[in-house]
């Protein structure tokens, strides 16, 4: 398993040393987790890098953490060499072993899980509860991967011949490419590494110690950091036999034609335009802070952020005065969250909002940049918009909520549906016809359907993932396991006839 670095910090030309966080007594923890001025960007058994030398920024401040030396292009092809090699002495440990393995890499982060959490805070700029949240779900990832270690497998099949087995074997595919996105730096790589591990594929990162410690080659975690020329040579690369790709619609449209193109194995995990109807009969003090959570949690920067709340018009359309917006604004403007990740991202807010304004939309509140260092914006609601007004269609992956008016069931369902993503979704509703209306084929085409509860926040046990141009990919829970597998169709005659399937005479 193979992890490339692409998307994950925001990073920039290298910055002086005595301007870094890193050497600041405040961010002294930092070097708990063995960091420094100038760290490097790539493993495979090794550390290395001797590529471009960039500078990881914290979005609260706009101020320099500490550099990273990136992988040059022979540093990737001797990372993939390697990996082929670890491969070799990984897939020959029983399953469960290799489960043994994964549970001491969950062990390693429970002991780092709040140092690594404020590492994810302060890189990405997410709160702290949350940067500690997406460490504990790698950890979580890890817990279920070892029971899963001893259960995945085929059926045995019952064969039409007689003295004929017909069973699925399953077998890893080999080395599986990670490239990963900013707003999950360390949830995403988990869900694929702790899988994929078990699955007997080759991985990265801090659990360098964990391999180490057992005699392994470190290279079944690699990783390479670097830019838009690693994630073209990982897409192109037939030597890499998965490519899991989280990011943006676009870009994964390009992956995927690229691995397309050699006819490889890929995994998508991309947008996401996600909706909450809320219907007469819904709870309120459960509609108010779902729909807070997901769509001011992470500043907006979640793939499954509620953008569109879809609702009757006695709900949040009486006027400014109706006391469920009005909660809702209080709860915005004196709930904690984090900045905007880059000044790029601010300036994409600012865009949005100004479109919104010009396609019909009121401002109901927020929409101003916050007057103090960092990429801190206010969270924002807009009313009046169309349900297909182009700015509504669009993600913007920033803290703005269009709030939709809808008549009927049947509209509220359609327009979730009409988007081109189709990732989360949620209604609140104590209507059980309408539940299973919702769950059923002509409710949400979504990969998430939810009831009662946001459109973030998915538990690990279930498969994440969803549909259209979110991508298809299912990662984490159920049977996500087999993304990371080939399966092969065996049959084994232990009789001394050869009878033919379909009755065949061939005589």
């Amino acid at each position: 398993f193979w992890r490339a670095r692409v998307h994950s910090v925001r990073l920039l030309p290298s910055a002086a040393m005595s301007t870094l966080l890193i050497n600041q007594p405040k961010y002294a923890w930092l070097k708990e987790l063995g960091l420094s001025e100038d760290n490097n960007g790539v493993y495979n058994g090794t550390w290395g890098g001797t590529g471009e030398v960039v500078t990881s920024y914290c979005p609260a401040n706009n101020e320099p953490i500490a550099r990273v030396r990136q992988a040059t292009m022979a540093e990737y092809e001797e990372t993939v060499q390697k990996a082929r090699e670890a491969w070799k002495v990984w897939t020959d440990i029983p399953a469960p072993k290799r489960g043994e393995i994964v549970r001491q890499i969950g062990d390693a982060l429970r002991r780092k899980i709040k140092v690594l959490g404020s590492l994810v805070s302060l890189e990405m700029g997410k709160i702290y509860v949350e940067g500690v949240g997406e460490v504990q779900e790698y950890v979580d990832v890890c817990d279920y991967a070892v029971g899963l270690s001893r259960m995945i497998g085929g059926p045995v099949l019952p064969s039409e011949r007689p003295g004929h087995a017909l069973i699925e074997q399953w077998n890893p595919v080999g080395l599986v490419g990670i490239i990963t996105a900013f707003n999950f730096p360390v949830a995403v790589y988990g869900w694929n590494n702790a899988i994929a591990l078990i699955c007997g594929n080759v991985c990265l990162w801090i659990v360098a110690e964990v391999l180490e410690q057992n005699n392994l080659p470190g290279a079944i975690c690699s990783m390479t950091c670097g830019g838009a020329d690693i994630g073209t040579a990982i897409a192109k690369d037939e030597r890499v036999d998965l490519v899991s790709f989280t990011g943006s619609t676009h870009v994964g449209k390009q992956v995927a034609l690229m691995v397309q193109e050699r006819f490889g194995r890929q995994l998508l995990e991309l947008g996401g335009n996600n909706a909450i109807i809320v219907f007469e009969d819904a709870d309120l003090n459960l509609v108010v802070p779902s729909a807070l959570f997901a769509s001011v949690g992470t500043a907006g920067q979640r793939c499954t952020t509620t953008r569109r709340l879809v609702t009757k018009c006695n709900f949040f359309f009486l006027s400014i005065k109706d006391e469920s917006i009005f909660r809702f604004i209080v709860f915005c403007t004196s709930t904690l969250y984090g900045p905007l990740h880059t000044k790029q991202a601010v300036q994409q807010y600012l865009a949005a909002i100004e479109q919104a304004k010009q396609q019909g939309g009121t401002l109901v509140c927020g929409g101003k940049v916050m007057d103090r260092p960092g990429n801190y914006v206010e969270p924002t609601i807009f009313t009046g918009l169309a349900h297909d007004a182009p700015i509504v269609h669009t993600e913007t992956f920033v803290p703005i909520l269009y709030v939709i008016k809808f008549k009927t069931e049947e509209e509220a369902f359609a327009w979730n549906n009409e988007v081109k993503q189709g990732l989360s979704s949620s209604i609140f509703t104590k209507d059980m016809g309408r539940v299973f209306r919702w769950l059923g084929p002509k409710g949400s085409d979504c990969g998430i359907v939810n009831v009662n509860i946001p459109t973030s926040g998915a538990e690990i046990g279930g498969a994440f993932g969803g549909e259209k141009h979110t991508g298809g990919g299912r990662e984490s829970g159920s049977d996500s396991w087999k993304q990371y597998m080939r399966r092969s169709t065996c049959t084994i005659n232990y009789s001394k006839d050869l009878p033919l399937a379909q009755g065949i005479k061939f005589e």
